[in-house]
């Protein structure tokens, strides 16, 4: 009987910290039965959703599921027909909706930068509209073309000079002209190709670790919504299905719906949930400058009985690597990749294992968006940490 009396203490007293717990989050974003119709269509159906303060969350379904009109809702690009929608605790529509587009940064996929404009214009494009002090806004397109890691000199160039990645980044830094708190994103990756998108993605969770911002972003792709996402939420006809953290959804998939979403390699997909700096290793790593000679390098690798060495230049940015090669008359040859193959810190595990694989690399240095070298991964630590286990069926 005292054990049940205690269970059912520790229950309630759970609850309450639980409650407590909930009552302290600082919600940017909340939407409450938010609707809207486009004639006799429902786009979006009584649509709850809570965003915390600083998160980035992933609006994810089919085509004509209602995400991006929920996102533009939110700044009022589009109309609410019932409910309603506040940021930070005030109706959007108690602002005036210029005012509220001026402190939302908005990034779409086509990217809209005005072609007439230079990179520096079109960044400076609303601190200007907010009339900002012009060094005041000098200074802050610096600060952002280094954040998005493009040097000074892109500042006078056009978007038809710029790669579509570069365009891309240009965008970003546009809508973080102001400094919002809060920034809307409508498949910004979408139309970049592959390896490009890695990198942008990774560059992206770099930057949203020192920026904090507040971020509704739409996508199609699962892949894309597990990586970035704190949390997903997952449409249909305009409803919620599930709104979770990608743990929850990859393990705990609300309906079959979610499931077919996740596809049949949830189990793979469960390693886009481990970042490949939770394995970064600096044991055993040797670097070197890259004024240190090729005899000296060789002398260092074999007294510390070591293969590889990494160039570094006097920021600490990975240039190269040497490595020392066991020839027939047992004698060692020293051999110099300027160009070795990498992963970044925030690359998922998945994607470094495969870059392992595909390059026959048992090792990989890992940098950040800046190519500062960060330590190395070795796939023998990997495999001897990692534990996949099977995602089961709760419904």
């Amino acid at each position: 009987m005292n054990s049940d009396k205690d269970k059912i203490e520790n229950k309630e007293v759970n609850n309450k910290k639980g409650q407590e717990k909930e009552k302290t989050k600082e919600y940017t974003i909340e939407l409450k039965n938010a609707t809207k119709r486009f004639g006799n269509d429902v786009a979006v159906d009584n649509l709850s959703l809570s965003i915390e303060k600083g998160t980035l969350t992933m609006l994810i379904g089919p085509s004509g599921c209602g995400k991006t009109t929920t996102m533009k809702m939110i700044n009022r690009l589009v109309q609410l027909d019932e409910g309603k929608i506040k940021l930070n605790g005030t109706s959007v529509y108690d602002i005036d909706p210029v005012q509220l587009r001026r402190t939302i940064g908005y990034v779409i996929q086509e990217i809209g930068l005005f072609p007439h404009f230079t990179v520096f214009d079109n960044i400076a494009t609303v601190p200007r509209l907010l009339k900002w002090d012009e060094n005041k806004i000098k200074k802050r397109v610096e600060e952002l073309l280094d954040m998005v890691t493009l040097d000074s000199s892109y500042a006078y160039r056009y978007p038809l000079q710029l790669s579509g990645g570069e365009r891309q980044r240009v965008g970003l830094a546009r809508a973080l002209g102001a400094d919002p708190e809060v920034l809307l994103m409508d498949e910004p990756f979408g139309a970049i190709d592959p390896i490009n998108r890695l990198k942008l993605h990774d560059s992206f969770l770099e930057i949203q670790e020192e920026i904090k911002k507040t971020i509704v972003f739409v996508t199609h792709d699962i892949n894309e919504a597990i990586k970035l996402g704190d949390k997903i939420a997952i449409l249909r006809d305009g409803k919620l299905v599930q709104y979770a953290v990608s743990t929850d959804i990859l393990y705990k998939p609300a309906n079959q719906f979610v499931e077919n979403l996740l596809g049949q390699d949830r189990s793979l997909k469960a390693l886009t949930l481990k970042r490949t700096k939770d394995f970064i290793s600096s044991e055993d790593v040797l670097t070197v400058s890259k004024e240190t000679t090729e005899e000296e390098i060789s002398k260092q690798l074999q007294k510390k009985n070591q293969i590889v060495a990494f160039v570094l230049d006097k920021n600490d940015k990975l240039i190269g690597r040497y490595w020392l090669e066991k020839t027939k008359k047992d004698k060692f040859e020293i051999n110099y990749d300027e160009k070795p193959v990498l992963t970044e810190q925030n690359s998922t595990l998945n994607e470094s294992l495969s870059t392992m694989f595909s390059s026959g690399e048992k090792m990989l240095p890992v940098v950040n968006r800046r190519n500062k070298f960060m330590g190395i991964i070795r796939l023998d630590h990997i495999l001897s940490l990692i534990h996949i286990s099977e995602p089961t069926r709760p419904y």
